[in-house]
């Protein structure tokens, strides 16, 4: 009895909790608070943990240097449903799962099938799963439609991220009647009025709501009033209310390749929330006085109503900026210097670039990839960003004083420093490119990183180089715990422009309605609006995952019709087993397999990041220009397969 009770206490001691993730050959690894290095787990101990989920993990005894264990408990499931094409063999129904990460099929009873046919596309939930040898049963929640359909594809991406496509009926039912209600006289009570100030928006040129806008007076020759005007949608969104819940529960807006699953219902978001031209609108405003040399003098918060003049596409208000002849020169060529120097301030305090190339897509009728074309940025859309940061700053700066002073609670948008570990693979990474690296206490400078982004600017590789930072960088997330926010060098910052589309950004403005009435949020609320924060950073990276994979469907889809068309790439990862490249104008990543290239035996060089040839010494380095051929794809796993030319 001794003995089984000490080797018990001993299981109890080495029991540890962390997030596991599953690589694509089914080995498990996982991350804890307690260990710096990873727990590797073997498929045989998975014990029905799958990627995402978090586990209750017994430790091994050390071997190889490695840490290794098993799954003792689920604690959590990242996801319960899957999407996927509905299978039968032998009379047995089964799930072959889109998601890569998912190791096993799922086993459906025909009880469950819920009218699903052979060779659908369904979404099914796990309902029992008691032994890790044998399937998982599930059950058919939704019936998407044909593989292959625009519209079954997007939803099965949404969907298995956990959005659906339709809002509550009960959060309907609350957005159309506000919406009938409209503004009343009394809604215009107790707000600053700005309608006969120049206010304007400037979105994207197929932006459905516009949630900031922007108001110029000019003081005199060196002092302006700007004012940064965001949809006040907690004035129509109350704690607790249904629409409140939903909008709790979603965290995000989605935005898909060809549509946004909105966090709010429409009527809200799209109409009465949105600040389109030609109508009075609520808002909550951060109204700056700032000098010409973009130092804010006098800065004021509080409830306002405006009428926007005009809305602006981001390249109506390029032309505007640039062109003497055009509608509001004059105000935007100031606001456009004012940010220019906003930027430089924020760089000179050691804020990193990470502006990234996006694609975006024309697509027919029923949703084919016509066209990909990489989207433009402008000194307009670095305008609009740079006075949202600084409203974004502002606010927490002016709340967390209060905070610090009268022990209250905040939610705050942090950004912590990278891991040592991470900052010397990139500083390897980048010494292999050629680049002189110097570590100053575990971290490479940002004003280097920056100047090898700016050096790199219009040369091959830079965006390789510019996926390697951000890969190396943490996770902005959200926290009642301010640690601030290292790649935008501010000590203070949280997200208070975007209350149609986030949900933290609602609950920044019921803080700082609270701080302006002399209220403050009690301690005791912290663990509340912890977990508010934690599920919002859980829900953003699942819209972000959402978008990517819709990205990669069609860019797949794109490349799916041009099978042996030939096309410049750029290298942009090289591994063992082949290279990766992007087809430099539509960015369709694929891969070509080492074994496919036939004129040598290559050889990886893990320091050097390439692929030696034995005989001939033809080496593929990131960044390197290549002509490729499209080989193969796979729609079903969102890959293409390319082949030297």
């Amino acid at each position: 009895m001794k003995g089984k009770r000490h080797r018990e206490f001993n299981k109890m001691s080495n029991k540890l909790e962390g997030i596991i993730s599953i690589s694509a050959k089914g080995t498990g690894y996982v991350k804890t608070d307690k260990q710096e290095e990873d727990i590797e787990i073997d498929f045989r101990d998975l014990n029905t943990a799958l990627h995402g989920d978090r586990v209750e993990v017994i430790l091994h005894t050390k071997k190889d240097k490695r840490m290794t264990g098993e799954i003792s408990k689920i604690i959590a499931r990242a996801k319960s449903g899957f999407s996927g094409v509905l299978e039968k063999e032998n009379n047995i129904y089964f799930l072959k799962p889109d998601d890569t990460k998912m190791y096993t099929d799922i086993l459906i009873p025909e009880k469950f099938l819920n009218g699903a046919k052979n060779g659908q596309k369904i979404f099914v939930k796990i309902i029992s799963w008691a032994d890790s040898k044998k399937a998982p049963e599930g059950k058919v929640e939704k019936i998407l439609g044909k593989p292959g359909e625009n519209n079954a594809e997007m939803y099965a991406i949404a969907i298995e991220k956990g959005f659906s496509s339709e809002l509550s009926s009960g959060a309907e039912k609350e957005a159309h009647k506000i919406k009938l209600s409209g503004i009343k006289s009394e809604d215009y009570k107790n707000r600053r009025d700005f309608r006969k100030t120049l206010t304007f928006t400037i979105d994207p040129s197929d932006a459905k709501d516009f949630d900031d806008a922007i108001s110029f007076k000019k003081i005199n020759e060196k002092l302006y009033e700007i004012g940064i005007h965001i949809a006040d949608v907690s004035y129509y969104v109350k704690t607790g209310s249904r629409l409140d819940e939903e909008a709790k529960e979603r965290g995000t807006s989605v935005y898909l390749v060809d549509r946004t699953i909105p966090m709010l219902p429409e009527t809200l978001s799209n109409d009465l929330c949105s600040l389109v031209p030609d109508k009075d609108r609520l808002t909550m405003s951060a109204v700056f006085e700032i000098d010409e040399n973009a130092h804010v003098k006098k800065e004021w918060f509080g409830r306002t109503v405006i009428h926007s003049q005009k809305r602006f596409t981001y390249e109506e208000a390029e032309k505007s900026i640039q062109n003497k002849n055009t509608l509001l020169h004059a105000e935007l060529f100031i606001l456009n210097n004012l940010a220019k120097k906003l930027t430089k301030e924020r760089f000179q305090k050691g804020a990193i670039s990470l502006d990234q190339e996006e694609v975006k897509f024309i697509l027919d009728e029923k949703g084919v990839p016509l066209k990909v074309i990489k989207k433009e940025r402008g000194d307009s859309n670095r305008l609009i960003e740079e006075f949202m940061l600084l409203a974004n700053k502002k606010v927490a700066e002016v709340i967390s004083k209060s905070v610090n002073e009268k022990e209250g609670v905040f939610v705050y948008r942090v950004h912590d420093l990278p891991s040592k570990e991470k900052m010397e693979d990139l500083a390897f990474f980048l010494r292999g490119l050629g680049h002189k690296i110097t570590l100053k206490d575990g971290l490479i400078p940002t004003s280097e990183i920056n100047k090898i982004l700016k050096d790199l600017a219009g040369k091959n590789g830079k965006d390789t180089v510019h996926r390697a930072v951000i890969r190396s960088m943490a996770k902005a997330i959200y926290s009642t715990k301010n640690i601030g926010h290292y790649g935008l060098a501010f000590e203070y910052y949280t997200h208070f422009t975007s209350p149609i589309r986030r949900y933290p950004d609602i609950i920044v403005h019921r803080f700082l309605t609270n701080f302006l009435a002399g209220k403050k949020i009690a301690k005791e609320k912290i663990r509340e609006y912890e977990e508010i924060s934690r599920k919002s950073s859980e829900q953003e990276k699942r819209a972000s995952d959402a978008e990517r994979a819709s990205i990669k469907y069609k860019q797949a889809e794109y490349m799916s019709i041009r099978i042996g068309k030939q096309f410049e790439g750029i290298i942009s990862g090289v591994t063992e087993w082949g290279i990766y490249v992007e087809e430099v104008e539509t960015k369709c990543e694929g891969l070509i397999r080492a074994r496919d290239i036939k004129d040598d035996f290559y050889i990886f060089n893990e320091k050097k990041i390439e692929l030696v040839g034995q005989k001939k010494h033809k080496i593929y380095r990131l960044g390197d220009h290549i002509k490729i051929k499209v080989k193969a794809v796979d729609l079903e796993k969102k890959t293409i397969d390319y082949s030297l030319i």
